[in-house]
């Protein structure tokens, strides 16, 4: 007898001395000002069209904030304040292309690009917010991505969106941000005439 109640008392010890993991089904928070948003859960389709999101997550500046982006990244030439200069981005640059294995390595041909970008908080000189974009890529490609961020920068400073929201979508995916934002297709850039 003593047996048979010894065995259910070594399982309840057993059970409270080894702790259970939690598991919880709550999505992830958005990013704050001060942090690194989550890695990039992109459209398998986008994905050649994206940094690579273990060296390339998306990093903010932590300067900008909600609460101050009228006196920050609403403020016009703010970015030109920031935008850390041609002798940081080139070296950073060659590294990177490097470390995609690009064989083109013209310089040129590409945009040391900020994921998030300046006008949205994104970080000036952290890597893991600057990858080597190539220009000529179609129909994504650094041209496009800076329409998108235009757009999302005057989506936030006339409070359409928040802050948080455009650097989560351009950390996440930013080409699924372009078709959210601006449409389902790319369409040509058409030459503005000028006048003579």
């Amino acid at each position: 007898m003593k047996k048979i109640l010894a065995l259910p008392v070594l399982l309840v010890i057993s059970a409270c001395s080894t702790p259970t993991p939690a598991v919880t089904n709550t999505p992830a928070t958005p990013a704050v000002a001060t942090d690194t948003p989550s890695a990039p859960t992109a459209v398998s389709a986008d994905r050649p069209f994206l940094p690579n999101p273990a060296w390339q997550p998306g990093a903010v500046n932590p300067d900008v904030t909600q609460d101050n982006i009228q006196q920050t990244i609403c403020v016009s030439g703010y970015t030109k304040t920031i935008r850390p200069p041609v002798s940081y981005t080139d070296p950073l640059k060659k590294q990177q292309i490097a470390q995609y294995g690009y064989s083109d390595t013209n310089l040129a041909d590409y945009e040391e690009d900020h994921l998030i970008g300046l006008e949205n908080g994104g970080s000036p000189t952290d890597p893991k917010n600057l990858w080597p974009q190539p220009r000529n890529t179609t129909p994504w490609n650094a041209s496009t991505k800076d329409t998108l961020e235009n757009t999302l920068h005057q989506m936030v400073c006339s409070g359409q969106i928040t802050l948080t929201e455009a650097q989560q979508a351009m950390a996440t995916d930013w080409v699924a941000a372009y078709q959210k934002y601006l449409g389902q297709s790319v369409l040509p850039l058409t030459p503005v005439p000028t006048e003579p």
